[in-house]
Order: structure tokens, then sequence, then C-alpha cells
């Protein structure tokens, strides 16, 4: 297969029937590859040499260790799959080790600045309506520590008759169950109504109605990522936060942070986060280290002051 559009089609396809690749995934996947297929002259046949080669031009480009890194993972399991479909005999990137992902502390909020940016969303929109969706939206957030794309996605039946649970499709589509908090399942309940009254209006005017939580008029029928990003940053500037700090995936480190802080356990962190790897969720760990060294000295027997030694 030569043509390097139609090689990499191919690749995402059977990864996504295969894998239950999440979309996003793929789509980051294909932008990899699809860089990596201009930079060299057969993307099907290229050599161990062409592989290096390109990771060379990423590290001079000053990309990121975990872009560098998640480049790599590309071009290996592209090579995988051209082996096993018969394309070549041999993944010329098998043997090539990444920089490595660099294991950065989360940046995250304190509680009283979400406390801030919560206050701040119910005031922000043109209509009552905009106002109670805004504070649906952070609230569920920060209760629940869903990804963006989980968040915006979400189904509407999902959180119909006030459930204390709601359950979330993940990457790859793994499901996991969702505490609500109080704030979070009120300020949902409102924003329901609206919803219902919006569901109303339009089955009466023979117009179709969306099954997200938080529909959009683009063609996927629900709110974008991107508008989500610029009603966080605004509602950031209001609570005289800098824009900067503030995201969804910090708020998302927040819920992890907070809920750790606060002595909830690892296992149970990584659950509600719906990490696959324990590894993912220890690097949150950190928000421990002070509460831990004070248990150690001040509850260890070990720790105890030990008598003076006489001469």
């Amino acid at each position: 297969m030569a043509d390097p559009a139609q090689a990499i089609s191919a690749f995402l396809s059977a990864g996504a029937a295969e894998k239950n690749a999440a979309r996003n995934t793929s789509l980051a996947y294909g932008r990899d590859l699809m860089d990596f297929a201009e930079h060299c002259t057969d993307l099907v046949q290229a050599s161990r040499a062409d592989v290096e080669d390109y990771l060379a031009h990423c590290d001079a480009q000053g990309l990121s260790k975990a872009t560098r890194a998640r480049r790599l993972s590309s071009i290996k399991q592209f090579y995988r799959f051209a082996v096993e479909e018969g394309w070549r005999t041999d993944n010329p990137a098998i043997r090539l080790s990444g920089p490595g992902a660099s294991h950065h502390l989360p940046k995250t909020l304190s509680p009283e600045e979400v406390t801030a940016l919560i206050d701040q969303a119910g005031q922000i929109g043109r209509t009552p309506q905009d106002r109670r969706r805004n504070l649906a939206l952070i609230e569920l957030l920060y209760a629940t520590g869903l990804r963006v794309t989980e968040l915006v996605t979400l189904p509407i039946a999902a959180v119909k008759g006030d459930p204390r649970m709601i359950l979330v499709r993940g990457k790859g589509g793994r499901e996991r169950l969702a505490p609500l908090s109080d704030p979070s399942r009120i300020a949902v309940t409102f924003w329901l109504r609206d919803r219902e009254a919006q569901d109303d209006l339009a089955r009466r005017a023979g117009k179709p109605v969306s099954r997200y939580l938080f529909p959009g008029p683009g063609k996927e029928g629900h709110m974008t990522r991107q508008h989500f990003f610029v009603l966080l940053k605004d509602m950031a500037l209001r609570a005289g936060i800098d824009p900067t700090r503030v995201s969804p995936h910090v708020l998302r480190h927040a819920f992890a942070t907070h809920l750790l802080a606060g002595g909830a356990d690892l296992r149970v962190i990584q659950t509600l986060l719906g990490h696959a790897d324990l590894s993912t969720t220890e690097i949150y760990t950190h928000v421990l280290e002070d509460h831990l060294k004070d248990l150690v000295l001040n509850h260890h027997p070990l720790a105890k002051k030990a008598p003076e030694l006489k001469e």
C-alpha cells in the first residue's frame, strides 16, 4: 500500500474496531502519523534510520517529551499493524526507546478558588437558562472529575430521576460510576427543568430533540469542548483567578487532589477518574507528602523522642 493516507486510514479503522479507541485518541494518532509521513519518502517502507531522523527532528522543534513519546508510540503501533497486514516483514521502530513522558505535578486550584469559580458560574450567561446550565456544568465537573469530553457528551438519560450516581462512558468505551454531590444534583435538577421545557417547545415545532444534557448547535449535537473552555476562562476572570491557570483538566486535577487531601484512598481515586492503570493516578500522591510526614512523626511508636544519651 503506497498511499500513506490510505494506510493511516486503514490503521485507524482497525484500531477503532478492535480496541474501541476513543475518537480523540484516533485523531491524535492520525495527526502524528501524517506528520511523520510528510517527513519520510515512503511511510509503509520507512527504515529505522527514517524513524530516528524524525524523532531528532521533533526534538529540534522543541516538542515536549510527552508529545515525542506519543508520536513514537503511534509509529510503533502503525508498524505493528503493517506487519500484521503483511505490508512489510519487520517493525523498524520496535527497538527504539522514547524520551519518556515528564511526570510533572498536576496544576491544581485550592478549594477556595474552586468555590469562587462555582459562585461565578451561576452569574454568567445572557439568560437565566444559560446561567443555570453553566452552574450545572461546573458543579458536575468538580463533583465527578469527568474528562471534558465525558462532560459535554453526557446523555440526558444519565441524570434523569435525580440519581445519586451517574454512569459514565470513558476512554476506550470503559464504563464507570461517578457519585454526585448534593450541590451538583441540585444544579442539574434546575437545569434539567429548563432542558425539558426546551424539548417540549422543540417537539411542538416538529424539531429534533438532543439526547445530550448540554446540547449545542453543531452537527455533533452537544456543547463543544472549546465552548466550555471559553466559559471556564470567563468564570476564572470574574472570580479574580488568572485564566491561564484554569482549564477543564485543571478542575479534574483539583477534584482528585482535594479528595486525596481529605483522606480518600488512591484506588478509589483511580476508579473515579477512570484510569486504567494505577500508575497514572500515583502522580497525585504529592499532595499527601506533608500529611504522611505528620502521620509518621506523630503516631509511629518509633518516632517518639528518644531519651537523651548519658556519657
